[in-house]
């Protein structure tokens, strides 16, 4: 959400960002519907000031003067309650249409409509080179008996999964390692919930918007998040915080669920885009001060960057074009990991600011050194998602018998195990 004083001062600016952002809102229907609010919000005012100064006047009035004052208080009162539906009405269209209008992203981020035009910065290792013949995921993991698609989902339907053996020790390692890698850089670790209440969607700013993707449990007010992002920040929703609070920078882990409506084809086979999944993430909750969180930007996408260095996998880092950072975002980047079976690079992990876009949605607000109350800035980062970057991490690891070697970052939360799986070709 933007200040609106922001808006009415700068509407080309705001203009702008829902062109490039491709958001389907409609500035000046908002700046109208504002206009309006103000003048009906003023004759409320002048009304209510009236009809006090004529309270006044009643006991104080003679006879003949009395029953004309006490019907315009009346006829006052009438106008002022025929109003306050009207009021009612503007500032709830207004709330709506403020909760949808974008961010306004940093000048260096290009424009474009969606992924396809993405910039690429840099690539980091190099994608193997097999002597043999490599297995996909699936494969992989069907060969080893580390996976029942089916069976699974005859229980929870398609696009679930279930590991079996070391692969489940392998899932749980690559969280533990995560987490573990995240805490070692100064991160507090949060277990948390994937339940959450709807206005909590609200101010994460995936509502209005991404409804479609939520799963919801109608009958307790319920829903559950797609992200970690989603419950950390709005722990602190409404509170006043102080300057020395901050930053606070989290780690946290929780199960994750998205409906993921609309994607088909290969995007969805073995261990992508499944419904269910574990997650980590980077939160950061900092001073209302643009060059500090540039610094937390680089910070946790560095984390994510040593995160997959230690599990010794080939990866690229792109900027997010205007259409595909998202409302909230001022600067997006993705990281891509390669996925040997597509030749292609994969996105594992997202790195996102958000000045006050999301704080002043959710109400996240500390004093500054003078006393005056602010509205903190946040980010956000993949730490490690599972079972996603499973998918690169068995196909770059493959072994020509079928085995997966473990990375030596791995290899302390699986009993020192070097290799994983038994021989299979």
């Amino acid at each position: 959400m933007l200040d609106l004083k922001f808006i009415r001062e700068n509407p080309d600016a705001v203009k702008r960002a829902v062109q490039v952002k491709y958001v389907d809102l409609d500035i000046d229907e908002l700046l109208t519907i504002d206009r309006e609010l103000v003048a009906l919000k003023q004759r409320v005012e002048a009304l209510l000031t009236e009809r006090n100064a004529n309270a006044k006047r009643v006991p104080k009035a003679g006879a003949e003067e009395r029953p004309a004052l006490i019907q315009r208080g009346k006829d006052l009162a009438e106008e002022i309650k025929a109003l306050e539906p009207q009021q009612r009405a503007h500032e709830e269209q207004l709330r709506h249409l403020l909760l949808k209008v974008p961010n306004i992203p940093l000048d260096s981020v290009p424009v474009g409509k969606d992924d396809s035009e993405n910039v690429e910065l840099r690539r980091e290792g190099t994608p193997r080179t097999f002597e043999f013949t490599p297995l996909d995921q699936v494969e992989l993991l069907e060969k080893q008996g580390w996976a029942d698609f089916e069976r699974v989902a005859r229980v929870s339907g398609s696009r679930s999964y279930l590991l079996r053996g070391e692969a489940a020790l392998l899932e749980m390692a690559v969280l533990m390692y995560a987490m573990d890698f995240l805490a070692g850089r100064g991160l507090t670790p949060l277990s948390t919930t994937a339940l959450v209440r709807p206005e909590t969607l609200m101010h994460s700013g995936h509502f209005p918007g991404d409804e479609d993707s939520v799963y919801k449990l109608a009958d307790d007010d319920l829903m559950l998040a797609g992200t970690v992002e989603v419950p950390i920040n709005s722990l602190y929703a409404g509170e006043q915080l102080s300057a020395e609070q901050l930053p606070l920078a989290f780690a946290g882990i929780s199960a994750a669920f998205r409906r993921e409506a609309g994607s088909a084809g290969r995007d969805v086979r073995g261990l992508i885009r499944v419904h269910e999944f574990r997650k980590v993430e980077q939160y950061v909750l900092c001073r209302a001060d643009q060059a500090e969180a540039l610094k937390w930007f680089e910070t946790i996408l560095g984390n994510a960057e040593g995160i997959l260095q230690g599990l010794e996998l080939p990866y690229r880092v792109v900027q997010n074009c205007t259409g595909d950072m998202g409302a909230g975002k001022v600067l997006m980047y993705d990281i891509e990991t390669w996925v040997p079976s597509e030749a292609k690079y994969r996105e594992t992990h997202s790195c996102s600011y958000l000045g006050d876009w999301q704080a002043r949605r959710t109400g996240l607000r500390y004093r500054d050194e003078e006393g005056k109350l602010v509205y903190a800035h946040t980010l956000n980062n993949t730490g490690i998602a599972v079972p996603r970057v499973l998918v690169p991490l068995l196909e770059n690891h493959q072994q020509a018998d079928g085995t997966i070697r473990v990375p030596a970052a791995l290899r302390p939360y699986l009993g020192g195990r070097e290799v994983l799986g038994k021989p299979v070709r």
